[in-house]
């Protein structure tokens, strides 16, 4: 199974996957941005479109690592990735399910003052106008599509701790 934990950049799904891996025996982390990276080193690069998302083979190359991983491991695949794009993500869901790979899409939300103020005092990262830039992006795709399609907990007054609970009740049920 793969829990695929989404969410706006700076929400918290890189700090909520290795909580969840500790309450989930077996699991492991894949983070579907080294698929991306390992485009992005492709020589001559490959065209410049703001996103490794955009890329079309960056979306297959998540779906056959994952699924290539679980029949090797087993298990389950704590994935943290942002996908706001509907499409993208039914490409990638689509292509999990052709395998019978299982998966609970959960969304870590946040009410956009949290998101802002949380990107503003990162103390790892530092305040990222990246990050910002994608806030409008991802309360466009909640209100759209990404609710509804996805399991939410909603992080806003939650700890990291109580939040990576619910995501683990979320996968374990």
């Amino acid at each position: 199974m793969i829990v695929w934990i989404n969410g706006t950049h700076g929400v918290g799904k890189t700090t909520t996957s290795a909580l969840v891996q500790q309450r989930i025996p077996g699991s492991r982390i894949l983070d579907a941005e080294k698929v991306g990276e390992t485009l992005m080193d492709v020589r001559p690069a490959l065209p410049d479109l703001a996103n490794f998302q955009h890329w079309p083979p960056w979306r297959p190359l998540v779906v056959e690592t994952a699924r290539r991983l679980l029949e090797y491991t087993g298990g389950v695949l704590v994935m943290p990735m942002t996908v706001l794009v509907e499409a993208y993500w039914r490409e990638i869901r689509d292509g999990l399910d052709g395998y019978g790979v299982p998966v609970r899409h959960v969304l870590l939300h946040a009410d956009e003052a949290t998101l802002r103020a949380r990107i503003d005092g990162d103390a790892v990262m530092g305040p990222s106008a990246f990050r910002h830039r994608y806030v409008e992006e991802y309360l466009a795709a909640y209100d759209g599509w990404l609710a509804a399609e996805a399991e939410v907990v909603d992080t806003s007054r939650l700890t990291p701790a109580e939040v990576a609970q619910q995501v683990a009740d979320i996968a374990l049920r």
